[in-house]
């Protein structure tokens, strides 16, 4: 059986697995014994990827079928500062899975999105998971946070998604939240308001931010920024999703 490694995003963790990353996918949300739900975020790696940091050729070791030859599923390699020491060129496909195990394949892509609105949301996803909000373009936040002469407070690497803010992105004092399904959007229109009429670029509006939120509110997709650069997985747009992959567009909304 061919042995994968999984890069973790909730939470952070190398893993390898005797499972196909739908199957793997299904197992990480769902559990084994189908008891526990959650949503998972996680990029198959190149199965060839070493780096002295991890002990990856020891856990791929433990990665043997059990008695019943029914697969290994999972072999945690490591837990901890794993995604700043992942190059970008050796992620693949990253997988959005939702909490009732239904799986996503998104292809990576360098070709970054245009946007016109002035405003944005990003939710951090890993290693830290704080909502801010922002006047910077998604690449522009990944750079600044990657960089550390633009940022005292920068990381190595960070994986954060930008948010859907409607109306919000071009006029956050009187713009309609609609659908919008933030329990605090008083703050949120706050915290625009501030980034939009002082110098600062990036404001943050809650430090313990739960990492799960609804897949229908990513803005143009997932994205890896560390200093090599920036990278996102595009999100599909919604026609699309109804279209082609509508049991996941079913699940993720239920």
């Amino acid at each position: 059986m061919t042995v994968h490694l999984y890069l973790s995003l909730i939470p952070e963790a190398l893993i390898a697995s005797m499972l196909t990353p739908e199957e793997f996918g299904s197992y990480y949300a769902v559990g084994s014994h189908k008891k526990l739900h959650g949503q998972a975020i996680f990029i198959e790696i190149d199965p060839e990827f070493r780096h002295e940091f991890f002990r990856i050729d020891e856990g791929m070791a433990r990665c043997v079928p059990h008695e019943d030859n029914s697969p290994k599923r999972s072999v945690y390699i490591s837990a901890y500062r794993v995604l700043e020491h992942l190059p970008l060129s050796v992620m693949r496909k990253l997988y959005l899975v939702t909490a009732y195990g239904q799986v996503l394949g998104i292809e990576p892509s360098s070709e970054l999105p245009v946007l016109d609105t002035p405003l944005h949301m990003y939710q951090e996803i890993s290693p830290v998971q704080p909502l801010i909000a922002s006047t910077q373009k998604p690449e522009e936040f990944g750079r600044f946070i990657t960089q550390p002469k633009d940022n005292f407070t920068h990381l190595p690497a960070i994986s954060y998604v930008d948010l859907r803010l409607g109306e919000l992105a071009t006029d956050p004092e009187h713009g309609a939240a609609r659908d919008l399904p933030y329990t605090f959007i008083d703050h949120i229109r706050e915290c625009l308001l501030e980034v939009r009429n002082k110098t600062i670029k990036n404001k943050m509006v809650n430090r313990v931010q739960p990492i799960e939120f609804p897949y229908r509110m990513i803005e143009t997709g997932i994205y890896i920024a560390n200093q090599e650069g920036v990278l996102i997985f595009p999100m599909p747009d919604r026609d699309e999703l109804r279209d082609k992959y509508y049991r996941w567009w079913r699940s993720a909304n239920l």
